[in-house]
């Protein structure tokens, strides 16, 4: 059969704060975590729209070419 011993009042009250503490920073962690997640993802969809800026400013002088080709003719 199990004995049971009485705890120190200061050990449970640590432990309660500790819960309490884990509990209130919580929320605090979770909107922590949702700005990082929205800031990373704000700044992959720049570096895909600069990406493309680049790609399509590599094509633009052969489609000009070819505007130009067929304006006058070609």
């Amino acid at each position: 059969m199990a004995t049971y011993e009485e705890v120190n009042g200061k050990i449970t009250d640590a432990v309660s704060q500790t819960a309490v503490g884990v509990l209130a920073e919580a929320p605090a962690v979770a909107i922590g975590a949702l700005y990082q997640s929205l800031a990373n993802a704000n700044g992959l969809a720049l570096s895909n729209s600069v990406s493309n800026q680049q790609n399509l400013n590599q094509l633009n002088p052969s489609i000009v070419a070819q505007a130009i080709a067929k304006i006058n003719g070609g």
